[in-house]
């Protein structure tokens, strides 16, 4: 008789187990995946504090309130930033009245050679809507680290250099947060598309 409710307690004590077990198992994974979600958001773009044309300091605050096209480049550059800025000015005549929705900023990667005044005279040859913003080598890495934009400087013969960086547009919405990309090379249709997008939507 004491041997037979031994065995009952025991089965007893091993069912309370494997329920347990069967609702962690159940709940547990839900929770994990409630835990690891998140808004779908990349972080892309943030804080920075800038030098515009006219030599005053400008931060990322200046371009809240709008959608913001945002292209980093460097004014020696040969081929990628005069060709995507070509891009953009035909892009932003073709979006007509939907283009003062938006602000375009051309930020420079090289702090050596681009000082406002060079930022402004390369931009007189595109749209003037497009703003230019430089700064101090430690200033334009923290805004390039802030939008996750690759940048280096790579020597060339003759002494002189070159910039390697990020050849994208970034879109951001006007809140700044990170709202697509413009590819080098994209279609000029898809990126009217998606500037489209971001001046109705963002």
């Amino acid at each position: 008789m004491r041997l037979r409710l031994w065995v009952w307690t025991i089965c007893a004590v091993l069912a309370l187990i494997m329920s347990g077990l069967v609702g962690w198992t159940l709940v547990n994974p839900r929770q994990q995946f409630a835990a690891q979600q998140t808004t779908g958001v990349a972080t892309v773009g943030g804080p920075f504090t800038l030098i515009g044309t006219n030599g005053k300091t400008v931060t990322e605050k200046a371009f809240l309130g709008k959608p913001t096209a945002y292209f980093f480049g460097f004014t020696y550059c040969p081929e990628v930033c005069p060709t995507t800025l070509y891009e953009l000015t035909g892009r932003i005549a073709e979006l007509g009245e939907d283009a003062d929705k938006m602000n375009y900023v051309f930020v420079s990667v090289d702090s050596g050679r681009d000082g406002p005044e060079e930022i402004k005279k390369y931009l007189s040859s595109f749209d003037r809507r497009i703003v230019g913003l430089t700064g101090s080598e430690a200033q334009i890495d923290a805004a390039a680290k802030a939008f996750r934009i690759y940048y280096k400087r790579v020597p060339v013969e003759g002494g002189d250099y070159t910039m390697d960086h990020t050849a994208s547009v970034l879109l951001m919405d006007a809140e700044g947060k990170f709202f697509g990309t413009v590819d080098y090379e994209e279609s000029p249709e898809i990126m009217l598309a998606k500037l489209k997008r971001l001046a109705e939507e963002g």
